[in-house]
């Protein structure tokens, strides 16, 4: 069979919503490589991006059902497919690789694959430029809105958790892979949120673990405290909420090398200084982590085009002389993650591809 399986993974899983590109070096094949056994490959190719259950995937396949529902399981415990709970039913589907299958390689990593997923990551960044539609987006800090007038439901965590039923915490995974590499951070490790049928995925693979929503809330303020970004996914239905800081996360470590980091993440607000009420205490820009804020002759000053809108340096100002205005024009974001925002951004790879 040689690689003319992996080759036709890397193909079938370039046409999942955020694609998986090819590279000189190939990366992307010894990566799939080393997380699929060939017939996993095969078996992974012939499932869809809605779930299913066993019964209509062995009937659909000609496959026996209790051989397929044993392989599909060990297949969703490797994190190489995702499971889905209805009451006592397992449904399964193929996954993208970003988001998807390598965040579901919390358990796994090693040192071989997180070299492997450095290489590949700029490639992999370079694809997803053109697409407009992001998968995840920065929303404010709570104590950032509490001087703003109407702040939709979606900009607000604690609202957006409000109407969930099931809830995880994990270790960042962005911050683990740094770790095996030798780049340790000291930023708090297990503050990565998850929702619904993510949440049970995270639980039921022994990723995270259950938590109650006021314990959620509670790791909000932890986060707020340490300095991290709040980045959910990029819809008005959380599935997923991680803590980011810039040394780790790849989004926000590449965009702070930019000149505009506002052009590469997703946010509904801007920071603004009152030169009136500015004391040049110099706390902002030591909580800034875009490197947003700079000394002016008067008082500091928001740098054009870098601020993300995350809020840190509102609840460091003493005098309140920062706050988040709303960005003009800007529209909803997608109701669904799962249904709608990858949708979103299939079709938009899809249109600049075909140009």
């Amino acid at each position: 069979m040689g690689d003319d399986v992996y080759i036709k993974m890397r193909e079938f899983m370039n046409t999942l919503p955020a694609g998986y590109p090819s590279t000189p070096s190939g990366v992307e094949i010894r990566i799939l490589k080393k997380l699929f056994s060939p017939e996993e490959a095969e078996l992974t190719m012939q499932l869809t991006t809605e779930p299913e259950d066993v019964p209509a995937i062995a009937v659909r396949l000609g496959l026996d059902e209790a051989g397929l529902a044993k392989k599909l399981e060990n297949m969703a415990q490797k994190g190489l497919i995702f499971r889905v709970k209805r009451g006592d039913k397992a449904l399964y589907k193929a996954v993208q690789f970003i988001v998807g299958v390598y965040e579901f390689q919390l358990n796994y990593l090693d040192e071989e694959f997180c070299r492997m997923f450095e290489e590949y990551l700029p490639y992999f960044g370079m694809s997803l430029m053109s697409v407009k539609t992001k998968q995840l987006r920065v929303i404010p800090v709570e104590s950032a809105m509490k001087a703003a007038p109407m702040v939709e439901t979606y900009n607000r965590a604690r609202e957006m958790m409000e109407g969930q039923k099931i809830f995880s915490v994990s270790p960042c995974i962005c911050r683990k892979e740094r770790g095996i590499l030798g780049k340790n951070c000291d930023r708090p490790q297990e503050t990565c949120l998850g929702f619904g049928d993510v949440a049970q995925f995270y639980i039921d693979n022994n990723m995270g673990r259950a938590i109650s929503k006021a314990e959620a809330l509670k790791l909000l303020d932890f986060a707020e405290a340490s300095g991290l970004v709040l980045s959910p996914t990029n819809s008005q239905e959380i599935a997923a909420l991680c803590c980011c800081c810039t040394c780790c996360c790849p989004t926000l470590k590449y965009a702070k090398l930019m000149p505009r980091p506002v052009d590469m993440v997703m946010s509904y607000y801007q920071a603004t200084i009152n030169a009136e009420l500015c004391t040049n205490c110099g706390l902002c820009p030591e909580r800034c982590q875009m490197a947003a804020i700079k000394e002016g002759e008067a008082s500091y000053q928001i740098v054009d085009g870098r601020c993300i809108g995350c809020g840190l340096c509102v609840s460091a100002c003493p005098t309140e002389a920062i706050s988040l205005l709303p960005k003009p024009g800007m529209t909803p974001p997608p109701a669904d993650f799962w249904q709608d925002t990858l949708s979103i951004i299939r079709a938009e790879r899809e249109a600049t591809e075909a140009r």
